[in-house]
């Protein structure tokens, strides 16, 4: 990333996201379920049509070749969309589902990143281009 917001922005996502990960990997191999593979750090192999906003592989290897401000543009576009799907799959297990961990989780995915939903525009209003 060329702006140092996206950079920090990156970091904080990570960062806020691990705990969250590691706790639903948890659930799945405590329930005898298979955990998703990880590809390129992020995307969950697979799970793209479940909650929507994943990045194709086309699209991880377009901003794997962008640069500069185009780099940051795109991967903002793309976490937002992430995000956004990602808060419908949290609204979604609020309403319908059952284990009271996974609802408190799934509130925690809805304030924190719709939080960084707004802070993401905010950044890709001040990209050039």
């Amino acid at each position: 990333a060329a702006d140092p917001g996206v950079r920090a922005l990156a970091t904080k996502i990570r960062q806020a996201q691990a705990p969250g990960i590691a706790r639903m990997s948890g659930w799945l191999t405590g329930w005898g379920a298979a955990v998703p593979a990880t590809d390129s750090g992020h995307e969950m192999s697979g799970m793209g049509a479940q909650t929507g906003g994943m990045m194709s592989a086309q699209e991880m290897t377009d901003l794997g070749k962008a640069t500069s401000s185009a780099f940051d543009r795109m991967w903002l576009q793309s976490m937002t969309k992430h995000h956004v799907g990602a808060v419908a799959t949290a609204r979604t297990e609020l309403a319908q589902g059952l284990n009271a961990d996974s609802k408190k989780l799934a509130q925690s995915i809805i304030d924190s990143q719709s939080a960084e939903i707004a802070e993401m525009k905010s950044i890709l209003a001040g990209i050039p281009g």
